[in-house]
């Protein structure tokens, strides 16, 4: 059996290695498909693949369709909007992703980008700390649970809402659960964001709920831009010049905030939650395993799609 790695956005070398190396132990053989850029490469790649594993990659109908023998598809990361689900299941294909593999490395990010934000870029200037503050974390799952692990211990006051995670587990971990998201927002002067872009999600951070936000309110997005609403965005930061925006992903609309916005905001030049070394090799590695897995005996832990 074999398993197409494609990755117009390759893997480290050394998360190579760790594939090939789970990949060849369970007697499968690995194809590697890197820096392809264009849609036909991956198209002709995956027509003899057994199990495919991608990142950031676009594998949609078209893809799926192309890929006869294909039983697993595995996202190494966690979110895995970038995947024709519908398509995949008709084709009777089992998607999966690896769920925690990253989450260290972007709850380490979220507090790197937040320090840079409040000490003002660094510039000389008197700027704040964390200490103290109440942090609201919205969506409590494997990222949240470390974003509250490192807020502690800079000695902040941590609030979640996640209505799929029970109150317990969250209280287990320091952490004080609230019953609706109108009440995280209100009662947080920094909140950050871990909810997947889903129907119900998608520009669900609006200006209505914004507004709630205390004096000197700082949002930080390192989930998907398509959960906030951009226009109402700009809107509240217009309306409320205290308000502060960081995002690890850039808005469509990001030239209105480098005209209208210096200072109160913060873009990486693209998605950086996962780009550390230990997280590119840990996704890589379980989805390898996962993969492995799935042909060999059927484990499908990690299934995301029915």
């Amino acid at each position: 059996m074999k398993i197409l790695v494609a990755t117009d956005k390759p893997f480290a070398p050394v998360a190579i290695n760790g594939i090939r190396e789970e990949i060849e132990a369970a007697g499968m053989e690995l194809a590697l498909l890197e820096k392809y850029g264009e849609k036909s490469k991956l198209i002709d790649a995956i027509a003899d693949a057994d199990g495919i594993i991608f990142r950031s990659d676009i594998i949609d109908a078209e893809v799926l369709n192309a890929a006869k023998k294909l039983k697993v598809a595995v996202r190494a990361g966690a979110g895995y909007d970038n995947i024709d689900l519908s398509t995949a299941t008709a084709n009777g294909v089992c998607v999966m992703n690896t769920p925690g593999q990253n989450s260290n490395a972007v709850a380490e990010l979220v507090f790197g980008m937040t320090v840079m934000l409040i000490r003002n870029f660094y510039n000389g200037s008197s700027g704040t700390e964390l200490k103290g503050k109440k942090l609201g974390i919205h969506a409590y799952g494997q990222v949240g649970r470390n974003v509250a692990r490192v807020a502690k211990g800079f000695g902040m006051e941590v609030f979640a809402f996640d209505p799929y995670c029970p109150a317990e587990i969250m209280e287990a971990d320091g952490v004080k659960p609230v019953s609706t998201v109108e009440e995280l927002y209100s009662n947080c002067q920094y909140v950050s964001l871990h909810i997947p872009a889903t129907a119900e999600t998608k520009k669900s951070i609006n200006y209505k709920l914004l507004n709630r936000m205390p004096k000197n309110a700082v949002l930080i997005n390192t989930a998907r831009k398509e959960v906030i609403d951009e226009e109402e965005l700009v809107k509240i930061m217009k309306d409320r010049t205290d308000i502060r925006y960081i995002s690890d992903i850039k808005p469509d609309n990001a030239e209105i905030f480098a005209e209208k916005f210096e200072n109160r905001y913060f873009f990486t030049p693209k998605k950086m939650g996962a780009q550390t070394a230990e997280a590119n090799i840990n996704a890589g590695i379980a989805a390898a395993k996962q993969s492995v897995a799935f042909l060999k005996d059927g484990i499908d832990k990690y299934r995301v799609n029915k």
